[in-house]
């Protein structure tokens, strides 16, 4: 088959199963258990030719002391090659519940260096209810690619960093979170972790970019982040733990703004260091 290109960050289920068996294509499932469910929640289904792109794992460093911690640039090169990604390969992540971990897979891909990558609008769900054909999990594995990574130190912020964009007038830190959790009027799913958020930061829930399991449409999105007036600040997006920040991040690129950053620590992090 030919090759692909992608046409943007987010691709339809009806645009991969049209590019399903191109060349350059790699598929990878970025699925994760809620941290906000007590279920083990595995879809024992698959989109056929899909690799797991382990995020807690592989491409994590499980080293440190909080959870989903950006990985350093020989880790990611090496998991990324493992999952045969080179240079001309093109990438769709997606997970099992629609758009939830697979924006985060997504934005270390840009992060480290890697732009041919877009999520699956609608995930697995998406295309479950389209009627297309699933495969039972197995490996799926490829040839050793040969990405090598090369880290943006502008896509994410950690701890110093954070505490110096809340108080920088030209910085907005904006929560995924929901929220009764931002308001700390419901408790943090984490054993042990306070309530409360980050000092000058505003919400915008992730579920208000979504409509179903697929994001809403350009305007839809670009009406949440109007209402918080972002025109000409570099947004930093923070939520439990680094993984659904990223949807305000994919959302954010949705409509054209590319002046932001991700808070790799969020609120796990920013709540155990702080009183």
């Amino acid at each position: 088959m030919a090759n692909s290109s992608l046409p943007k960050p987010l691709v339809s289920v009806r645009w991969l199963r049209n590019h399903l068996n191109d060349d350059n294509l790699l598929i990878f499932d970025a699925s994760m258990n809620k941290v906000t469910s007590n279920a083990n929640e595995v879809e024992v289904f698959q989109i056929p030719n899909t690799q797991y792109f382990d995020i807690k794992h592989a491409f994590s460093d499980t080293s440190a002391s909080f959870p989903n911690t950006v990985p350093s640039e020989e880790q990611f090169t090496k998991e990324a090659q493992r999952l045969g990604v080179s240079s001309s390969s093109i990438i769709v992540v997606y997970d099992d519940k629609g758009i939830y971990s697979s924006a985060r897979a997504w934005y270390l891909f840009k992060a480290f260096g890697f732009e041919n990558v877009a999520v699956l609008d609608g995930g697995l769900p998406e295309w479950i209810a389209n009627g297309y054909k699933v495969e039972n999990k197995k490996s799926n594995s490829r040839f050793n690619g040969n990405f090598i990574a090369h880290f943006n130190l502008k896509a994410f912020k950690f701890f110093k960093d954070i505490q110096e964009s809340s108080k920088n007038k030209n910085h907005l830190i904006i929560d995924a979170r929901s929220e009764n959790r931002f308001k700390g009027l419901a408790p943090e799913p984490r054993k042990g972790l306070r309530s409360g958020n980050i000092p000058n930061s505003v919400n915008i829930p992730f579920s208000e970019l979504l409509d179903g399991n697929c994001f809403k449409s350009k305007e839809g999105i670009a009406k949440q982040f109007e209402a918080l007036n972002t025109n000409d600040k570099h947004l930093v997006f923070s939520c439990g733990s680094g993984i659904t920040a990223c949807i305000l991040a994919l959302g954010a690129e949705l409509i054209d703004k590319n002046d932001i950053s991700v808070y790799d620590g969020s609120w796990t992090e920013y709540g155990t260091l702080t009183s």
